[in-house]
């Protein structure tokens, strides 16, 4: 069921914190030639690390068409046997489970927590000014076709356009964003901040946007505020890093860091910024890569030695666990750096690193390719 003309906040539904317990996550298997070289065979094998190591703790609906044949039974081979992974047979164009599926809110009341999504407009992160690819039609359609076929209801936000990965929430009334993205001609250009801000406020039930100014270098989503920073608990973000003042990435970030540091939340709390640097060496695409992709009419194309939106902010909190990538090889160090880190600001989990630099070639990485759903009755 769609709600039309009632928004959450007036209902008392607001988006939790992801470090919140989860009923379940969304994962879409990889397939789209333009996002994954050589027939998504590296892709998929990340994805299953990435699926095995979520459903330790909660369920994983891996979402597939089955018109696809053969990434039917890739997908069917490659997770025999994992418990807490189910194979959902529904059709998308691409594999941004954070992008397409529904944002989940939640509602405490007297009978126990109550789960309802949002179904915003997607439109390839930008549409015909700057969108990814034009064919986008089953990902916008997704988040309906879930909800549907899982009995959740869904408040309608469109035509206003979102991706889950352009927001972050803390639970208690502050959401993040990037102006960057949110701002970009290709999103809502006949609204202003102020009017996002209060759609915003109005469909993700907070009462404070903060508004970092940039997000990672190079990130084709117009800079995701996911990929450069995400609260890890009320008060508490980690930010991503570099003291590298002659790479790119340190003027954006010294800018959002300027910016948090003057800032409070909802709460009236200051916000405590752990830096998470990023990897030492950029990721770039590769020759031998680079030719294994297959790109449609119109469609962003990747090149040898692009450089890649690396982040260890790109993770996803399990239930038990920080699922967090890794870039192996020259960045080996890095990794490990960043996993000191997510293991001293987060205790009470454990750190799981994935090689992950196949779904970073992709576009995006962990959190990008899943969409948690929070505990709760429908």
């Amino acid at each position: 069921m769609m709600i039309e003309n009632v928004t959450p906040k007036q209902t008392g539904f607001y988006m939790p914190g992801e470090y919140e317990r989860h009923a379940g996550c969304i994962i879409v298997w990889p397939q789209r030639p333009g996002s994954w070289s050589f027939g998504a065979e590296a892709a998929c094998e990340a994805f299953t690390a990435v699926i095995k190591a979520i459903a330790a703790s909660e369920h994983v609906y891996v979402i597939c068409d089955k018109n696809k044949e053969l990434h039917w039974q890739r997908a069917e081979k490659m997770l025999a046997g994992v418990e807490n992974a189910e194979l959902v047979n529904l059709p998308t164009d691409d594999s941004w489970a954070r992008d397409i599926g529904p944002t989940f809110l939640v509602q405490n009341t007297a009978q126990g927590r109550q789960v309802q999504g949002v179904n915003w407009r997607f439109n390839a992160w930008g549409g015909e000014v700057d969108g990814l690819y034009p064919d986008y039609a089953q990902d916008d359609a997704f988040a309906a076709a879930f909800a549907e076929k899982f009995g959740y209801t869904l408040f309608n936000a469109a035509p206003f356009v979102l991706e889950g990965g352009s927001i972050h929430c803390d639970g208690e009334g502050t959401a993040m964003v990037t102006a960057s993205c949110l701002l970009s001609a290709g999103r809502n250009p006949g609204l202003t901040q102020a009017q996002i801000e209060n759609k915003l406020k109005e469909y993700l039930g907070v009462e404070k946007v903060l508004w970092l100014p940039r997000g990672i270098y190079n990130d084709e989503t117009n800079e995701h505020v996911d990929n450069v920073c995400a609260f890890i608990r009320p008060g508490e973000v980690v930010l991503a890093w570099t003291d590298n003042e002659s790479d790119p990435q340190y003027a954006l970030s010294k800018a959002s860091l300027d910016y948090l540091e003057q800032a409070v939340d909802a709460k009236g709390r200051k916000i405590l910024v752990h830096k998470l640097p990023i990897p030492d060496v950029p990721v770039c695409i590769s020759e031998a890569e680079a030719v294994g992709f297959e790109f449609a009419e119109g469609e962003e194309i990747r090149e040898a030695g692009e450089r890649l939106a690396a982040s260890y902010v790109n993770f996803y909190f399990s239930n038990d666990s920080v699922i967090v990538p890794a870039f192996d090889g020259e960045n080996a160090a890095s990794d490990r750096r960043a996993a000191e880190i997510l293991a001293k600001l987060c205790p009470e989990r454990k750190i799981v690193q994935i090689p992950a630099r196949a779904i970073l070639t992709g576009g995006g990485n962990i959190h990008c390719i899943t969409q948690q759903i929070p505990e709760g009755g429908r």
